[in-house]
């Protein structure tokens, strides 16, 4: 924000910043997640009770998750919340906000190690919409 403040015209900013906007797709990014931490595309999938089909299409780049779609693939990455905050900020998606109480059931979980089953088991107890 510092840089983005001091520069007198976008153009500057982006010549400046260039090595820190982001330019890759969502795919890519899923995918170094999945190096990153030695997952295999179908143990996500599955831990993130999608679709087979839809799943594969979100990781390959084919199609575009929605925020609870990618919500579901940070579970079945077993993200912390850091990991998904920024997995979400990637996406151009709304973070996961504290003051919300869906959100604040969703950061609970991950906070505490839910899977995606017993995350809309706990949505579904508090009158929220499941992921």
């Amino acid at each position: 924000m510092n840089s983005l403040r001091k520069s007198n015209t976008p153009s500057e900013y982006l010549n400046e910043e260039e090595n820190y906007i982001i330019d890759e797709p969502l795919a890519v990014y899923l995918n170094n997640l999945l190096k990153e931490k030695g997952l295999s595309k179908s143990s996500v999938v599955k831990n993130a009770d999608i679709n087979e089909i839809y799943g594969y299409q979100i990781l390959s780049g084919t199609r575009t998750p929605s925020r609870d779609k990618l919500i579901s693939i940070a579970f079945g990455m077993n993200l912390d919340i850091e990991e998904t905050q920024q997995l979400l900020k990637y996406a151009n998606y709304a973070p996961l906000y504290p003051k919300n109480k869906r959100d604040s059931i969703i950061l609970w979980c991950i906070e505490h190690k839910y899977n995606i089953r017993n995350t809309n088991e706990e949505l579904y107890s508090q009158e929220e919409e499941t992921l």
